[in-house]
């Protein structure tokens, strides 16, 4: 039997397909009733944590962030067995999981955190993508499990911190290129282009078959042999201002890109590659 703290889009999915599966899952919400509404899906609702996680081999969570995980189990523990694995799917803190890990060791509990990049159907379709880090006997005994959840399951190092790393670095990357777009299309509004015809732009022009070689060049420090110069790049940054300006639309991403190029022209990198922007970010 399985338990399942936290009701919410991706974990009532989750234990929906679960029980699509015939798993046995109890579940607890902090809100009573989205658990009991598990009830149709054959899951069986709990109003304390304690209870709904007794008799459990495996206690996963969806929950909103470090506080509350640390609260729920907390208030789940008496009722934990000694065998029982903890598997967190929250976006945490790396510092936080770490320091759950160490904390449920030390009272001779697994803990696997498993952060995912899924939305609510993924969940449900067992599909996406499931990070996880820390103990490499714990991650493969649980692996089994765990891919049945998840499209593709990744395994990212033996740090305990590592997958909530990975998952905060994807996020930054979704948030910024959902900012991009936004940009893309004020502009786009600025210019008298409107929301669909410019969305057409990316029926022919696909950035994300340029991703591999831009990473590779910025990780790798090659600036001296330009594709498109920091100089052509500002000058085009500057154009897009303008033109945001004139149609008095405020961009978010542009004006702060301008002003990192402008940093690196006063450096010295006006013939470099433009990606030179991103040299003191490297570890």
């Amino acid at each position: 039997m399985i338990a399942f703290f936290g009701m919410g889009l991706l974990g009532s999915n989750f234990v929906r397909s679960m029980r699509q599966r015939g798993i046995d899952v109890n579940v607890w919400n902090r809100t009573p009733a989205k658990a009991h509404a598990l009830a149709a899906a054959g899951a069986r609702a709990f109003d304390d944590p304690a209870e709904a996680v007794k008799g459990a081999t495996r206690l996963h969570t969806t929950l909103s962030d470090d506080a509350a995980v640390d609260d729920v189990l907390e208030r789940a523990r008496p009722g934990f067995g000694k065998d029982l694995v903890i598997v967190d799917h929250t976006t945490t803190s790396p510092a936080g999981a770490a320091a759950r890990v160490a904390r449920w060791a030390e009272r001779g509990l697994g803990f696997q955190h498993a952060p995912v990049f899924m939305g609510p159907q993924n969940a449900l379709e067992a599909s996406g993508i499931m990070l996880a880090s820390g103990d490499r006997a714990r991650f493969d005994g649980l692996a089994p499990e765990l891919s049945k959840m998840t499209g593709k399951l990744v395994y990212v190092g033996p740090q305990p911190d590592r997958a909530a790393a990975f998952k905060l670095l994807g996020n930054l990357f979704l948030m910024a290129m959902t900012a991009g777009i936004a940009d893309v299309l004020g502009l786009a509004k600025a210019m008298g282009v409107g929301s669909k015809e410019a969305a057409t732009l990316f029926d022919t022009f696909n950035p994300a078959a340029t991703m591999g070689a831009r990473v590779k060049r910025i990780v790798t420090g090659d600036y001296g042999n330009p594709s498109w110069e920091l100089s052509m790049a500002r000058k085009d940054a500057r154009l897009m201002l303008e033109a945001a300006e004139s149609g008095q639309v405020q961009l978010a991403l542009v004006p702060a890109i301008a002003r990192e190029m402008d940093r690196w022209i006063e450096r010295g990198h006006s013939h470099d590659d433009w990606t030179v922007i991103a040299k003191d970010s490297l570890g």
